[in-house]
C-alpha cells in the first residue's frame, strides 16, 4: 500500500508544477514575464522556470533522479514564495505563502526519502 500511496502523492506534487509551466507557454507567457519583471525578477528567466517546472515535474511522475529534481523544486517554491508572494494583508498572497511552504515540505520528504520501489530510480539500482 505504501508503494501506491508514494506514486499516487509524486503524481500530486508533480501536476502542481507540470501544469504551472504549461500554463506559462502560449497566452500565457507574456503575461507571466511582464509579472516576474513588476516582482523585480528578469523575465529572461522564465523559460527556465518552465522547463523546471514541466521537466522537474515529470522526473518527480516518473521517479528519475527524484531526490535532486524534488529539492530543486522545492528551492524553487521557497524562493517563489518569497518573491512573488510576501504581501500577508493579501490573503490570497499568505495562502499561496503557504501552500509554497507545504510543497516544500513535502518535497523534502521526497528528497529525503526517495520515489520509492515503484520508479525508475529503483529500477536504476
Amino acid at each position: 500500500m505504501n508503494t501506491v500511496i508514494l506514486v499516487i502523492a509524486r503524481i500530486l506534487m508533480a501536476l502542481v508544477f507540470v501544469l504551472a509551466g504549461l500554463g506559462k507557454l502560449g497566452a500565457g507567457y507574456a503575461t507571466t514575464q511582464a509579472y516576474m519583471a513588476s516582482m523585480g525578477t528578469p523575465g529572461m528567466l522564465l523559460p527556465l522556470v518552465i522547463a523546471l517546472e514541466i521537466g522537474g515535474g515529470l522526473a518527480l511522475i516518473l521517479g528519475f533522479f527524484t531526490r535532486w529534481a524534488a529539492l530543486a523544486l522545492a528551492g524553487f517554491s521557497i524562493v517563489g514564495a518569497l518573491i512573488f508572494h510576501h504581501d500577508f494583508a493579501d490573503q490570497t498572497q499568505m495562502i499561496m505563502f503557504m501552500k509554497d511552504f507545504a510543497m516544500a515540505g513535502g518535497l523534502l520528504l521526497l528528497f529525503v526519502y526517495g520515489a520509492g520501489s515503484f520508479s525508475i530510480d529503483a529500477n536504476k539500482r
